[in-house]
């Protein structure tokens, strides 16, 4: 059976960077129902090796669009159909006549793991992770010498330590290891934003606007204010006011158990920042 419909459909879409999200849409639909007359959108062991590798770099093709259209359920659909792929021995790929056969697995597991920590999904992410890891075990090379999977590994320690400033310093353009993290990395910083937020409520009764500025991680205090109409703060007299009922009333001591120090730290990398200013 002819593959040349897949093939040029694949052509199209790697070419597509400045089409339309309809016209994208539609070619990737295309490309699965050929894939689908061929049979291939699961891997079999009789399924030819220039077949298998055609299906697998239609779909990697389709989840790395599907993050330049921002649109991550589809992008998870793709990374759950391309897992059979990632099962089948390199080897089965090889046909001879292929150019080109490598697998863009790294990069598309990369952004799984970065759409999980976007999302607060650590059970997930620990446990793709440990996956990688028995299959690299007794490789050269570990995994912290994959660059799309050691960039979500190290956010989501730098997390986890509440080192939000580090986060924010990888998640900028030169940090990220290719334009597709970086979709789901400006997601990221949003999501520490309003956990950031979210501390500030609970710790203090008000903030200047100008250390709420890079406390927060934003471009300007005109950002600021704007961030703290939509949170429902009041803004007056270059501070904000955080909403404080009776309850919230704490010791210092409850203050920082109750932050868990993040604030603490943020606040540190702020005045750090305007002495630099």
């Amino acid at each position: 059976m002819s593959t040349s419909n897949v093939s040029n459909i694949l052509s199209q879409l790697q070419s597509s960077s400045s089409s339309s999200p309809q016209k994208i849409t539609s070619l990737l639909s295309s490309a699965k129902r050929e894939l689908l007359v061929l049979n291939a959108l699961i891997p079999t062991p009789t399924t030819p090796a220039h077949i298998l590798l055609l299906a697998r770099q239609t779909l990697e093709t389709g989840a790395l669009l599907s993050i330049r259209l921002q649109q991550p359920d589809v992008f998870t659909r793709y990374y759950q159909q391309l897992l059979p792929f990632y099962e089948v021995p390199e080897s089965s790929y090889q046909s001879g006549n292929d150019k080109d056969s490598s697998s863009q697995r790294s990069k598309v597991t990369g952004l799984y793991l970065l759409l999980l920590l976007t999302k607060g999904d650590y059970a997930t992410f620990h446990t793709v992770l440990e996956g990688l890891e028995v299959e690299q075990a007794g490789k050269a090379q570990g995994l912290e010498g994959d660059e799309f999977i050691s960039y979500p590994v190290k956010l989501e320690r730098w997390l986890m330590e509440g080192s939000y400033d580090r986060v924010w310093g990888a998640t900028k353009r030169e940090g990220v290891p290719s334009e597709e993290f970086g979709v789901f990395s400006e997601v990221l910083i949003g999501t520490i934003r309003d956990e950031i937020a979210s501390c500030s409520e609970k710790a203090y009764p008000s903030l200047p606007i100008v250390n709420a500025k890079n406390l927060l991680f934003l471009d300007s205090e005109g950002s600021v204010v704007e961030f703290a109409q939509a949170k429902g703060w009041v803004v007056k007299d270059g501070r904000i006011y955080f909403p404080q009922s009776q309850e919230d009333m704490r010791t210092e001591k409850e203050i920082l158990v109750a932050s868990g120090q993040v604030i603490e730290n943020t606040i540190g990398y702020a005045r750090e920042l305007e002495t630099i200013v």
